[in-house]
């Protein structure tokens, strides 16, 4: 896994061993041997790689491609793509758990749905929604 990703993540950086291997403070050959699964980064080394390519060390290690919605790398720190769903017969879709627990949502809470004909939809908790249409009320006062 994490050999397959740091491969992923260089090419999508654009990133060649050489100038992956500067930036983290290496020699090519080292990089070389990561890529090939022949050994592993050190925790600090890890930590740099991780910072290099904007993923967390979790993703960077552990991340396993989903071939279903095409997504072959960790997405960086703090996006997520959870998948495709379907869109039920009357409009409903169902949000994935993965989705709920990272943004805890709860059976029963109210959600807001944006939507921008050139850019698509957009779902965010209604507190969230409410507490900043607040702040820039505040700010517009």
């Amino acid at each position: 896994m994490f050999h397959d990703n740091l491969i992923q993540l260089r090419k999508l950086k654009g990133l060649t061993q050489e100038a992956l291997a500067e930036k983290v403070g290496v020699t090519r050959q080292a990089i070389a041997k990561w890529e090939a699964g022949d050994s592993v980064p050190d925790l600090e080394k890890c930590r740099l790689l991780a910072e290099t390519f904007g993923v967390t060390l979790d993703d960077l290690a552990n991340y396993e491609p989903d071939a279903e919605i095409g997504q072959n790398a960790p997405p960086p720190k703090g996006k997520h793509l959870f998948g495709v769903v379907t869109v039920g017969d009357k409009g409903q879709i169902v949000i994935p758990a993965k989705a709920r627990k990272i943004f805890q949502i709860a059976p029963g809470d109210a959600l807001v749905v944006l939507g921008d004909e050139g850019s698509g939809l957009a779902i965010l908790k209604a507190s969230s929604f409410l507490s900043m249409a607040d702040a820039i009320r505040k700010q517009s006062q």
